[in-house]
């Protein structure tokens, strides 16, 4: 397949691009060469805010949007002339308000979420653009992303405060649940997608059992 990723330099996007050059894809990039690429992988200069013919005639079996993070994002590059099949569109599990009964469920409804606040809403946002304008497209809303590369400063942070016997203080006594997903399986779930394009178009994608923090620490 001719697959386009949004981004290609940075933990998701890079690892996703190095996952579909390994299998064999015909894989392009959009980012703006500030970071080195991934080998293997053909790169489209520029940013997606400010397209200027870049993507315009270009046809791809797939897009793989893993940076957009608002409206704006959506609609700059699906109106820059790109020509696709499929789309999938990694959003966020900050759509669901963070009272909603968890893990969460895709029959749930959407709104703010005060830990998440702006991120979440925008991501909403861009979901319901897509959704408006590819009905056709998939969109993924991970938890907590982990893996190689991870450019966050997440749980690396716990396993400097073991290292260092430094104290680490639990939020909620520790009893608040997480919910995490290795960037392998989000790949993985993608593959799924592009082949047995099912008839469902929103997923929440996460390991099973949710963990404590303190569990977790």
């Amino acid at each position: 397949m001719k697959i386009l990723v949004t981004g290609g330099t940075t933990f998701v996007s890079k690892f996703t691009a190095k996952y579909f050059v390994g299998k064999g894809h015909d894989v392009s990039v959009l980012n703006r060469n500030s970071r080195s690429q991934v080998d293997g992988v053909q790169l489209i200069n520029g940013d997606r805010n400010q397209l200027s013919g870049q993507l315009y005639g270009k046809y791809f079996d797939a897009i793989l949007d893993i940076t957009a993070y608002t409206e704006e994002h959506i609609r700059n590059l699906l109106n820059a002339g790109i020509g696709f099949s499929h789309y999938i569109f990694i959003s966020s599990s900050a759509v669901y308000p963070e009272t909603n009964k968890q893990p969460f469920a895709e029959n749930q409804p959407c709104g703010y979420n005060t830990i998440w606040r702006d991120y979440g809403i925008n991501k909403l946002k861009a979901e319901n653009y897509l959704r408006e304008h590819v009905p056709s497209a998939y969109i993924l809303r991970p938890p907590y992303l982990y893996g190689i590369d991870n450019n966050l400063y997440r749980e690396v942070f716990v396993f400097d405060c073991a290292i260092n016997d430094r104290p680490f203080y639990l939020p909620q006594e520790g009893n608040m649940k997480l919910q995490f997903f290795h960037v392998s399986d989000l790949c993985r779930f993608m593959e799924i997608l592009l082949t047995q394009l099912p008839e469902h178009h929103i997923f929440n994608v996460g390991n099973t059992k949710p963990v404590t923090v303190k569990e977790w620490v």
